[in-house]
Formats: structure tokens, C-alpha cells, sequence
């Protein structure tokens, strides 16, 4: 049943993409400059998660690799990789600039340094899940380094401006914005078709099956492609040679537990404590939490950044909170 399990997975950037026209254009024009010789435009794409952000960025990186020869990127996830030092490791390591730094003895002013005084050709620097940078310092560094333009990636522009000091947001108020909607279930449908064509055996799935999962996945691009693989697995373990409506209804919860987990796995040291307090003890005020919090972490953060934590843990469905201002009390989404 499964001709292409590549297609199938949400990491896989299509040929063509659908329904990101507008997207396309901006972003293709942002850094079509450095195509010249000519800087590009720092560019913040932003909006929930499953919209596309992440996809259509190397889409459009894969393009300028085809048309520049002369031309370097790296893509820094930056939940990962959040320290300045991490960002900048990968960010040094995208132009082979690491082979002398040692992670656990090396400063980080060295790796500044080093940055500061690349003269290479044209860099861009993709950083995605920007808002989980541990200092915004990076983005400093990187923006008044000659030859490197930033992409970044977020879920609210908001999240990631409040968190800039006023030189840094002065210089980034004219960056390019770009931003994403949920997509609508007719959408989801035109992408799950073409993973369908792709990567499925003919007439193995309806398109009123491919409505049904896009209504299921509520505008997330990743829960469909999700339920879609998933679906498809469970029919070949059985030998069947098309999809079932009960074979979907039972990846539905499957494909959103599993995009749940690789989130909670995904978190910080400081998050997963807080999403470990919530998960033992329940429904619980901010107070009671940040204490908890404060007992258990080796250099706690302070309550600002717990809130911040939480709000970014809200935006992939890890945290619910109910009331406002001193009332309010978190818990785990179920």
C-alpha cells in the first residue's frame, strides 16, 4: 500500500507546494537579493503550529541552492539548540567554522568573535522556534554581521518582540512579516492528495476519507499527514488494500498523541519540570507552581519566564490555563 514512506512523513518538503502562494512570493523576494550579490531581508515568519512555516522555508532554500551556487545556509532549531552557545555552534558549524571549538571549554565570546568576522559568500541563517532562544543576544550578534540574513520562525510575533531589548527591536521593526493562517479543511485535502499520490498505491484512500482527516485535523497540516501515515500502516499490517473510516478513526488519537510526545520530548530542562509538576500534581495556581518549580530547579528562572514557558507550552496543546491574573491555574491538556 505504501509506495513512498518518505512522502508520509511531516518533515518532507514536496516538490510543489499548495496553498502557500502568497507565502512563497514573500519570502522568495525577501532573499532573492542575495541571487545579485545584494543583501536580502531579515524576515519573520510567524503563526500556530502545522501551518507550513517550516516547509515552505526550505522550500525556498532548496530553490536558491539551485540558482546560487556561491551560497550557504543552516537551519538551527532553536528548542534544541537554545544557549547562545548552542545557536552559534550550529550556526558556525553551517560554514565549517567548529573544528577547534571544544563544548565544554571553549567561551562563547570566541564563537562571537569568529562569527563577527565571517566574509564569506551570502549566509542564511534559518532559526526556527526563534521565541525559545534563551537570550535574544544571538539575534544581535547575527544581524550586524556583514553577508548573513536571519529567517525566523515563531509562533506569535508578539512572544519573540517582547523579549527584545530596545536596540534590537528598533532594528528589527522593519523586517519582512509573514504571516500564517490555519489552513482550511478543503487545503489539508489538496496536501493530503498529493502525499497520497506520491506515496499511497491508487484508490487505496477516498476523498471523502481525506475530508474526514482534514476536518479531524483542525487545520494542523502535521495531524493530517499524521493520521494519513498512520491509517495507512494499520491497513497494511492487515493486508488490506484500502483504508477503512475505522482505520482512520483509530489514528486520530494515535497520530495526535504521538505529534503530543515528540513535543514533550522536545522540551527544556526548565519546561519539562514545570510539564512534570502539572502532570503529578494537577490543576494548580501560578504560585503554587513557580514554588514547586523553584524547589525542584537547579537555577530557576524567574516567574516572568515561567509564564512565558507556559504560554509557549499552551501553543502546542501541552498546557491549558483557566481564570485570569492571580486567579489563573494551569494544567496538562488532555
Amino acid at each position: 500500500m505504501i509506495t513512498d514512506a518518505r512522502v508520509l512523513q511531516t518533515e518532507f518538503v514536496p516538490k510543489d507546494l499548495v496553498h502557500r502562494d502568497n507565502e512563497l512570493t514573500t519570502l522568495s523576494a525577501a532573499l532573492k537579493p542575495l541571487t545579485n550579490g545584494e543583501p536580502g531581508e531579515t524576515t519573520l515568519l510567524h503563526g500556530p503550529p502545522g501551518v507550513g512555516k517550516t516547509c515552505t522555508t526550505q522550500y525556498i532554500l532548496n530553490q536558491l541552492h539551485e540558482n546560487v551556487i556561491d551560497l550557504n545556509t543552516q537551519y538551527v532549531n532553536c528548542w534544541k539548540d537554545h544557549t547562545q552557545f548552542q545557536t552559534l555552534y550550529r550556526i558556525l558549524e553551517g560554514i565549517d567554522q567548529t573544528l577547534d571549538i571544544h563544548r565544554q571549554s571553549t567561551p562563547t565570546d570566541k564563537l562571537r568573535d569568529r562569527l563577527h568576522n565571517y566574509d564569506g559568500p551570502p549566509y542564511i541563517v534559518v532559526l526556527d522556534e526563534a521565541d525559545q532562544l534563551e537570550t535574544t543576544d544571538v539575534l544581535y550578534n547575527i544581524y550586524r554581521t556583514p553577508n548573513i540574513e536571519m529567517v525566523l520562525i515563531a509562533n506569535q510575533e508578539a512572544d519573540l518582540f517582547s523579549r527584545l531589548d530596545t536596540r534590537l527591536k528598533s532594528r528589527l521593526q522593519t523586517i519582512t512579516r509573514i504571516h500564517y493562517k490555519p489552513y482550511r479543511s478543503g487545503e489539508i485535502v489538496s496536501i493530503l492528495e498529493d502525499r497520497v499520490h506520491w506515496g499511497l498505491e491508487p484508490d487505496t484512500v477516498t476523498r471523502d476519507q481525506l475530508e474526514r482527516i482534514a476536518v479531524a485535523s483542525k487545520g494542523d497540516s502535521r495531524v493530517a499527514i499524521g493520521v494519513l501515515r498512520r491509517a495507512a500502516r494499520l491497513a497494511s499490517q492487515d493486508n488490506e488494500r484500502a483504508i477503512s473510516d475505522e482505520y482512520i478513526d483509530e489514528a486520530v488519537p494515535e497520530a495526535k498523541t504521538e505529534i503530543k510526545q515528540k513535543n514533550v520530548e522536545k522540551l527544556t530542562e526548565d519546561q519539562r519540570i514545570l510539564y512534570d509538576i502539572l502532570t503529578e500534581e494537577g490543576e494548580i495556581s501560578a504560585g503554587r507552581l513557580y514554588e514547586s518549580y523553584r524547589d525542584r530547579a537547579d537555577e530557576p528562572k524567574t516567574r516572568r519566564m515561567m509564564r512565558y514557558y507556559l504560554k509557549k507550552m499552551q501553543h502546542y496543546n501541552l498546557v491549558v490555563a483557566n481564570g485570569e491574573n492571580r486567579g489563573r491555574t494551569y494544567n496538562t491538556s488532555s
